[in-house]
Parts: C-alpha cells; structure tokens; sequence
C-alpha cells in the first residue's frame, strides 16, 4: 500500500531511480510484484545500493555471489542479464546525456495521463511499450519485453495508470 500511496506512478527523472526500478522490473517478469516489494531490501543490499556503475563490473565472482543469495531472486539469466543492462544504460547515458533524456524522450518529456475507470481497462502493453522495448533490445537489454516495460513506465510515471476515482490519479499529475 505504501508503494501505491508514495512512489508508483509518480514520475521520476533520476538516472539512479531510473535503474532501480528497470532492475527489478526485470526481476519480476513472470512474478507478481509483491514478491519483489518484499525483497526489494534485499535486492538493494545485494546489488551494491542500485549502483549501475559498480553492477557494471561485476565479475564471475560476484555473479555467483548473489546466485547463492536467498533473499533475491535467484534465476541465472536475470543476475547476468543485471550486468549487462547495467552496461547498456552507461552506454546510453553517453549517447543522449542521461538515461532519463533516453527514456522520456519517448513521451517529449511528459507523463501520459491516462483516465481509467477501472483497473480491468489498464493494458498490459502498448504500441509505445512495444517501441521502447524494441530500442532497448537492440541496444542490448535483456529481460525488457513490451509488458516489462509498460510496467517500468507505469512505475515510473511515464504513464499515470491510476484509475480517476483513486486519489492517487490527481496527486500523480
């Protein structure tokens, strides 16, 4: 619920944030959310405080650290997949100044605010989900399919998906 009230959907323009929240939308595909909310400490403390820099560098040596790390979630790919993410966010943080000018370019800058009755109206993707992960695959991301990404941008307020009877709605914009 905290969640909800304070961070989704708010928008957010800080790199670091930014990688965050892309880290464990990774780590969550194919699992509910709560699942990652509960371990989202755990996540912070295992990989170095979000640090994309320092997850950037990871060796064989720590891959298999936090592949013995119970309180993450411990799928192969996903872990190797964290490092290279990390490697493909730096590169475009040189192309386009920042990861954030990158990513919200693709709505001018601006959340897209949208007026939901109900939840049962809120896709699982879109056609600008499909673009966004089509450009982060081929800049090398993994693990960042159209619903992957919807969800980022619902996080991160690129989309304001709170339905209009939710106090969070007006609150967001």
């Amino acid at each position: 619920m905290a969640y909800h009230d304070e961070e989704w959907g708010v928008p957010v323009y800080d790199d670091k944030t930014l990688f965050e929240f892309l880290l464990l939308e990774t780590f969550q595909a194919g699992l509910s959310w709560i699942t990652i909310l509960r371990k989202r400490e755990n996540f912070r403390n295992a990989f170095d405080g979000f640090d994309y820099k320092k997850i950037a560098k990871y060796d064989e040596t720590k891959i298999s650290a936090l592949l013995e790390d119970t309180g993450i979630i411990r799928n192969k790919l996903k872990v190797r997949s964290a490092v290279t993410n990390a490697q493909a966010f730096m590169e475009i943080q040189k192309e386009f100044g920042s990861f954030s000018n990158y990513i919200w370019k693709f709505t001018d800058g601006n959340p897209i605010i949208n007026n939901f009755k109900s939840m049962k109206e809120v896709p699982a993707n879109t056609a600008l989900s499909d673009a966004i992960s089509k450009d982060l695959k081929k800049r090398g991301f993994k693990f960042v399919g159209s619903t992957v990404i919807y969800a980022n941008m619902q996080a991160t307020g690129m989309v304001n998906d709170h339905a209009v009877y939710c106090f969070r709605h007006n609150e967001v914009r």
